[in-house]
C-alpha cells in the first residue's frame, strides 16, 4: 500500500513539473507553438510532403495576437487570429474587439469569428457583445459604426442580436444604410426577424430591398411571399430582377402570374431572362404560350435563349 502511494505520489510530481514546464514554455512571450511535426521530422513529411516548412501551422500566443490586432494590418490580423482560434486570452479581447469596426470587412468578420469563440470576456453584461448592441442601438451614433455593429451581430449568431436588428429594419425612420446591414445580419443569422425583411421590402431606399431579398432566401422559414410578390412591380429593374430570382429560388408558384408579366412587358433584358427562368422552374404548362413568344419575338438574345431553355423544363 506504501508503495503505490509513493508511486502515486511520484507521478503527481512528474505532472506537475510538466504542466509547470508547459505554462513557462507557452506563456505571452512565447514563440507561435508548433502544432505539425518538426520540419527535421519524417512526420513533417509524411504529412507536407514538399511544403516549405515556414508553411506549417503554428498556434498563434497572446502576444502575437495583442500585436496584429494593434497593427491593423489586414492579412497579419487573419493569420494570426485564424490560428488562434482556441488560444483563451482575456486580455486579448479588448485588443480584438476594436477590428469589430475596422474598415475592411473582411478584418471585421474575422475578428468577430474569433470573439463568438471565446468561454469568458465576450457575452457577460457589460461586454462585447452588449457593446455592440448599445452601439446599433445609438440613433445618435455614426451610420457607419452602426452599420458595423449590425454586421458583427450577424456574425456572433445570438438570439438577441436578431431581436435588435429587427428593431432598426423595421423603424422607417433609420437611416438607410443602418438598416439595409441589419437586413443581411438578419440574413446571416437565419432569421426574418419576425417580419422584419418584409417590412424592408417596403423601404424608400434600394439598398434596404436588396439587402432584405438578399436574406430572403436565406432564411430557413420566410414569411414575407406576398411582400416578396409585390417587389415585381417595383419602379427599379435591380430590384425586379432579384425579386423575381427569389421566387424563383424560394418556388414561389403562386406568382406565376406576376412574372409572366415579366416575361411580356417588362423594359429590362434582365429582368425578363430571370422571369423566363423562373416560370421554367415552376413547371407551369400555363406559361407555355408567354415563352414561345418570348423564344420567338423578343428583341435580346438572352431572354430568347432562356425562353427556350425554360420550355424544356415544362
Amino acid at each position: 500500500m506504501r508503495y503505490a502511494a509513493k508511486i502515486l505520489g511520484l507521478l503527481l510530481a512528474a505532472s506537475a513539473a510538466f504542466v509547470s514546464h508547459e505554462a513557462r514554455t507557452a506563456g505571452p512571450s512565447a514563440a507561435p507553438r508548433q502544432v505539425t511535426p518538426s520540419a527535421t521530422s519524417h512526420g513533417f513529411a509524411s504529412v507536407y510532403g514538399d511544403v516549405s516548412p515556414d508553411q506549417a501551422e503554428f498556434l498563434s500566443t497572446a502576444d502575437a495576437i495583442r500585436s496584429a490586432a494593434a497593427s491593423g494590418a489586414p492579412t497579419l490580423v487573419w493569420e494570426v487570429l485564424e490560428h488562434g482560434e482556441k488560444v483563451e486570452c482575456l486580455d486579448c479581447i479588448a485588443a480584438v474587439s476594436p477590428l469589430l469596426y475596422d474598415a475592411n470587412p473582411k478584418t471585421r468578420e474575422i475578428a468577430a469569428w474569433w470573439l463568438r469563440r471565446r468561454i469568458l470576456g465576450v457575452f457577460g453584461p457589460g461586454q462585447v457583445y452588449e457593446q455592440t448592441i448599445d452601439t446599433l442601438n445609438n440613433t445618435n451614433g455614426d451610420p457607419i459604426m452602426r452599420s458595423y455593429a449590425a454586421n458583427a451581430l450577424g456574425e456572433f449568431f445570438a438570439a438577441p442580436g436578431v431581436t435588435a436588428c429587427a428593431n432598426v429594419l423595421m423603424n422607417n425612420s433609420d437611416d438607410p444604410r443602418v438598416r439595409a446591414a441589419c437586413a443581411s445580419a438578419l440574413g446571416r443569422m437565419n432569421s426574418d426577424g419576425g417580419g422584419a425583411l418584409a417590412v424592408g421590402f417596403t423601404a424608400a431606399d434600394k439598398t434596404i430591398k436588396l439587402a432584405s431579398l438578399a436574406s430572403a432566401v436565406r432564411v430557413n422559414a420566410f414569411s414575407g411571399v406576398a411582400g416578396l410578390t409585390a417587389l415585381t412591380g417595383d419602379g427599379d429593374a435591380d430590384v425586379r430582377r432579384r425579386a423575381v430570382e427569389a421566387l424563383d429560388g424560394l418556388r414561389v408558384v403562386d406568382s406565376v402570374a406576376a412574372v409572366a408579366g415579366l416575361v411580356r412587358t417588362d423594359g429590362d433584358a434582365g429582368v425578363r431572362a430571370a422571369a423566363c427562368h423562373a416560370l421554367g422552374s415552376f413547371g407551369d404548362a400555363s406559361t407555355r404560350t408567354v415563352l414561345q413568344n418570348a423564344a420567338q419575338t423578343d428583341t435580346d438574345t438572352f431572354v430568347r435563349d432562356q425562353a427556350q431553355i425554360a420550355l424544356r423544363r415544362l
